[in-house]
This record gives structure tokens, sequence and C-alpha cells, in this order.
């Protein structure tokens, strides 16, 4: 016979699951937006001393502050052109890698896709300090050309790995189908399998775009302080005021640009486009 179980233990026990359940939620939040809202509220406070929780004054002041400082909006401006500019340039050059890499099997493939990682495996500092030497050699410190090298070096991993996976995801039937009723290779690669690996090339480009936008150390090593995009200048400001609201400030005016490059793209950005570029088959 079986024995029959007690609803009320068995109720205090599916309670009591919920109530951790919830517990680890509440704390998962906590830790993950607690910073986020942080900052929130540091933007909006005229008047903030610790170990209160809340501020003593609330308003614009610092707003205003940051506004008023001259290089901001060019500052916001350079960090545009140079975001758009790496973006396109790895684009040309790192989409026929990727389409290489994804199509054609021969000798030491996987090590040239490794060869990628190099840059992000390695404190960022010793790497650029490195590159600097060249640049002095070759006249491009303080200029657009060498700001943007260093903001493609950091980006060209995402450029490859993640259009190589969705250019495999193309199945060769498709682009035969388009082969046999008469399409040429250029035509079927435009028409057919570059508009089916467009949401992992999309993730790709998502990514190179903020991770320009918020190059700082390289920005301020080969730009000299000729190229002052946008974090370049908030470490200015920050540095000559001892105010934590600045730096909050800034915070979200970075934060906006992404937020909206996000919005406009969510429809590719999926777990699927992001994992798959990181399999190398």
């Amino acid at each position: 016979m079986f024995k029959m179980l007690n609803p009320k233990r068995f109720y205090h026990a599916v309670g009591r699951r919920k109530f951790l359940e919830f517990i680890l939620l509440a704390a998962f939040i906590l830790f993950f937006y607690g910073p986020m809202i942080n900052m929130l509220m540091l933007a909006f406070a005229n008047e903030y001393q610790a170990p209160a929780i809340l501020p003593q004054q609330w308003g614009f002041k610092w707003w205003s502050y940051v506004f008023s400082q001259k290089s901001l909006v060019s500052s916001i401006a350079q960090s545009f052109i140079v975001a758009i500019i790496t973006t396109g340039v790895s684009m040309i050059l790192c989409i026929p890698a990727a389409y290489s890499i994804a199509r054609f099997k021969y000798p030491g493939r996987k090590m040239f896709m490794l060869s990628f990682l190099l840059t992000n495996a390695f404190p960022k500092l010793g790497i650029y300090t490195s590159i600097a030497v060249l640049f002095y050699k070759y006249n491009l410190m303080g200029t657009y050309t060498g700001v943007v090298i260093i903001h493609m070096i950091n980006s060209m991993m995402f450029m490859v790995w993640l259009p190589s996976s969705a250019f495999r995801a193309v199945h060769r039937q498709q682009e035969e189908a388009a082969r046999d009723v008469g399409a040429g290779p250029i035509r079927t690669f435009f028409k057919v399998t570059l508009p089916m690996a467009m949401p992992g090339i999309s993730v790709a480009t998502l990514y190179t775009f903020l991770g320009s936008m918020e190059e700082a150390q390289g920005t301020m090593l080969v730009g000299m302080a000729k190229v002052q995009t946008m974090p370049v200048a908030m470490y200015g400001i920050v540095l000559d005021s001892s105010a934590v609201q600045i730096g909050a400030v800034f915070a979200i005016l970075l934060i906006i640009p992404s937020a909206l490059m996000i919005f406009a793209m969510r429809k590719y950005i999926g777990p699927e486009a992001i994992s798959g570029g990181f399999k190398m088959k």
C-alpha cells in the first residue's frame, strides 16, 4: 500500500522552497542592479555625504557642470566618428576573413582563429605600450588612424568569430540553389549568404561599436590628448574634481548610445547568435 502524503506538510515544503527562491532572486537583483541604482541616484544628487543612504539634496547641479565643459560636445562627436569608422573598417576587413574561415578548410585555420584571441588574452596596457613604439616610428601617435587601429585590435575577435559562425550556419544547398537558377557567386553572396548571416554580423557590429565607444586606455595613450573621445574627457573631468557624481553623470551619458543600439538591433541579438561565434569547427 502507498503511504498517503500529508497535504499540510507538502504545502509547507513548497512554501519554504518558494521563499528560498524569492530570497535568492532578491539577492541576485540587488547584487546585479544595486550599483546601477546607486549610479542613477548619485547622478541626480546635488549633495551626498557617505555613509548616508540617500543624498542630502537632489537636483541637476552636476549635469549642468558636465555640460558646461567646453570639451564635452567635441568629445561626444569624436567618440561617434571613431566608433563608426572602426566598425566600418572592421567589417570590410574581417567579414571576408570570417567567410574564408567558414567556407574553406586550409592548414592553420584554427590557429588563425585563435590568433585573434591573443589581443584579449594579455593586459591591454602592455600591448598598447608595445604598439606605441611602432606608432612613433610611423607617425601614427596623436592621429585618428592610430586610434582607429587600436580600437580595431580590440574588436577583431568578435568581428571574425561571430560572423564566421553565422556563415557556417548557412547551408551550402541554399547557395547552390541560387547558382542553379543563374545567380553568379557575387550575387549569391549578397542575395543569399549575407542576408542569412546578418544576425551574427549584426551582433558582432554591435560589440565593435560599443567597445569602441567605451575604449579609454588605448585612446589616451595613442591619441595623446589630440583625439579626445568621451571616456578620455570623462577621465580628465573626474580627476579635476573629487565629486563622485560627475562619474555617475558620465556613466549615464555613455549608457545612452549603448541602450539605443541594443534596442535598434534587438531582433538580431540572441543567445544562439552570440554563443555560436565561440564554437570552432
